[in-house]
């Protein structure tokens, strides 16, 4: 682990886990997110980011030097479904546009709690039915996402599965939620250790996104979803997280039904360390892998 990361996990513990409690609002989250924005280094001058209507959903979409025309991925932002947009992973999204040689489709996609479940949801299979409709071939994309939207990514392929949709190629999650129940043992066993998330947050998280739905149901928790036939996944995700269960019970979930789960397991990496590519060289070797993922694939 380098130096560089240890010096991010001990910012991101004495800088925002220490001031987040299980009081904190959805503005207050917000605010730290748009604060965090001024951070975000400009993308190289050969990277172009177009605003788009993806089929009533706004979105960024972003080109880098490597991008195909003929290669896509739909990347769906975390933020605990309740803030987040695509300005704060500008500096990933043309990362993964470049590692996967690809254009990338960023949706900005309705928040919790003023829009609940379903509506992220919705707004992801809006932009991924676009992508269609603009005349990508579905063997030709990919789905990816971090946190909440690493779930998303898992509840949108279920949908398409059930609904007899073109499923895309392949998939790509970053530290993903995708148990809404709060069921997993690392909530509990990795709480100190993870330098960023709170564990106490997250029951009120849910009511604000899901409002009186089940969170077993697998468009809001893929874990308890039927995965099989779905594409291959690579899943990453830090150590000592507390979501470490919900990556690896998804890709157990995944290989039971039959479906290719390639999962990374980072030492000591924090909850999505892949936004932190400017500075970490973990990052940039993880962006690296997800691009040797999917470009066979794709």
């Amino acid at each position: 682990m380098s130096l560089r990361a240890e010096l991010v996990r001990f910012g991101m513990r004495r800088l925002i886990k220490a001031r987040t409690t299980s009081e904190t609002t959805v503005a207050q989250g917000r605010r730290v997110m748009a604060t965090a924005e001024r951070f975000v280094p400009r993308p190289p001058g050969a990277v172009r980011t177009c605003a788009v209507d993806a089929g009533g959903v706004p979105a960024d979409r972003v080109t880098a030097a490597g991008s195909r025309p003929d290669r896509h991925m739909l990347y769906l932002h975390g933020g605990a479904f309740c803030a987040g947009s695509p300005r704060l992973y500008r500096d990933l999204t043309w990362r993964l546009a470049q590692a996967a040689e690809a254009t990338v489709l960023v949706p900005d996609y309705r928040l919790a709690p003023e829009f609940p479940f379903p509506a992220a949801l919705d707004d992801a299979l809006a932009a991924y039915e676009w992508l269609l409709a603009e005349g990508a071939d579905p063997r030709r994309i990919a789905v990816a996402g971090d946190s909440a939207g690493g779930g998303l990514v898992f509840s949108l392929l279920l949908r398409l599965r059930d609904s007899a949709r073109r499923l895309p190629a392949a998939a790509a999650a970053l530290s993903p939620w995708t148990d809404l129940a709060l069921t997993g043992a690392s909530l509990r066993d990795n709480a100190a250790s993870d330098p960023l998330l709170d564990a106490r947050q997250l029951p009120r998280v849910t009511r604000w996104y899901l409002a009186d739905a089940d969170p077993r149901q697998p468009a809001a928790s893929p874990i308890y979803g039927d995965c099989r036939g779905l594409p291959p996944a690579l899943i990453q995700v830090g150590s000592d997280e507390i979501l470490h269960d919900d990556s690896v019970r998804m890709a157990e979930r995944l290989r039971a039904a039959g479906s290719e789960a390639a999962l990374e397991i980072w030492p000591r990496m924090p909850h999505v360390w892949q936004l932190f590519a400017a500075i970490l060289p973990e990052a940039r070797r993880a962006i690296i892998h997800i691009g040797e993922f999917l470009r066979p694939l794709l």
